[in-house]
């Protein structure tokens, strides 16, 4: 008789380091590899008003499919957007981070974010709450869902030239 298989619930260190993971890569550009993070289904949500819960009925900076983050990246590989020309370099620091919620296969967990952008000369910095969504999804942890709540959303972004 076959014991059946367990699948461990998504802990701290491991969500962590999918997080860390998507950070280096999105500061390498590595953009093939930071889609294959993502569930088909998932969401990349940055909305204007940081208490925003229902991103589908409200103003966003980005409500991302699996489509439009492709071609999110295709046009800072390519350099079609205006925006992202120079591309700018970034370094992301991520901090305090927690598991709000967790069932078997999935578990929400929330962190800080600074991003440092340096493009034309000029360094700024943005600050953000960062919630996601994390799923075990074909034996490997996914992003199903990643918001990104500006802590100055209303004045942070003028032409945003990378993935917060």
């Amino acid at each position: 008789m076959n014991a059946p298989v367990m699948i461990p619930a998504i802990g701290l260190d491991e969500a962590m380091q999918l997080v860390f993971l998507e950070a280096d890569l999105l500061d390498h550009a590595c953009y093939e590899e930071w889609l294959a993070l993502w569930t088909a289904d998932a969401r990349y949500v940055v909305p204007i008003d940081p208490g925003a819960t229902d991103f589908e009925n409200s103003l966003n900076y980005a409500y991302d499919d699996h489509e439009m983050r492709r071609k999110r990246t295709e046009r800072l590989l390519n350099g079609q957007s205006i925006s992202a020309s120079p591309v700018a370099r970034t370094i992301r620091q991520l901090s305090r981070f927690r598991i709000l919620e967790a069932g078997e296969t999935w578990c929400e967990l929330r962190c800080a974010q600074i991003l440092t952008e340096h493009r034309r000369s000029r360094t700024r910095t943005y600050t953000a709450n960062l919630t996601y969504r994390l799923v075990r999804a074909e034996g490997a942890l996914k992003i199903d869902l990643k918001v990104i709540r500006l802590i100055n959303s209303t004045e942070a972004l003028g032409g945003i030239s990378y993935i917060l």
